[in-house]
């Protein structure tokens, strides 16, 4: 290997590590978890991958508790958002729905807020949700994920 190839292999790794520094360390824990437990099926297990490991559903979805923390016991129960936008917009959620169980939506109206960006009253999304476009396997697996969590109590 030439020193320059190995010089830009050790800077990118360092970059690497330092931009993996700023993510939550439950968010890397649970990516580097193995995919799936063995009881799990496959579309439900990339639907976990997909929550937790792409998406971090449970960055805005899931409650904070008095220092910030993520609090893990009611993982996707529903949260008020705690980011604010710069400049007042009036179509900003001040709380993201529960996700756990997904009562609150059809499989239907799911897929489409999924695939489409597209919320159950045939409207955009409410900012900060972000306009996802996946694909129709993706959808259903992150479906099947949400239904086989317990609902929020």
């Amino acid at each position: 290997m030439s020193r320059g190839f190995l010089a830009a292999s050790v800077l990118f790794l360092a970059g690497l590590a330092g931009v993996l520094a700023l993510f939550p360390r439950r968010a890397a824990a649970k990516a580097a978890a193995p995919a799936a437990a063995p009881e799990m099926s496959g579309r439900v297990a990339r639907g976990k991958y997909l929550v937790e490991g792409v998406a971090m559903c449970g960055e805005c979805h899931t409650p904070r508790d008095a220092n910030g923390a993520l609090d893990e016991s009611r993982d996707l129960q529903g949260a008020p958002i705690w980011i604010v936008p710069v400049r007042p917009r009036p179509d900003w959620a001040h709380r993201a729905p529960a996700l756990a169980g997904l009562e609150a939506f059809t499989d239907e109206q799911a897929e489409t807020v999924l695939e489409k960006g597209v919320g159950p009253n045939g409207l955009p999304l409410q900012a900060p949700m972000h306009d996802y476009r996946m694909s129709p396997e993706d959808a259903k697996a992150i479906v099947a994920y949400l239904r086989s969590l317990p609902p929020p109590r």
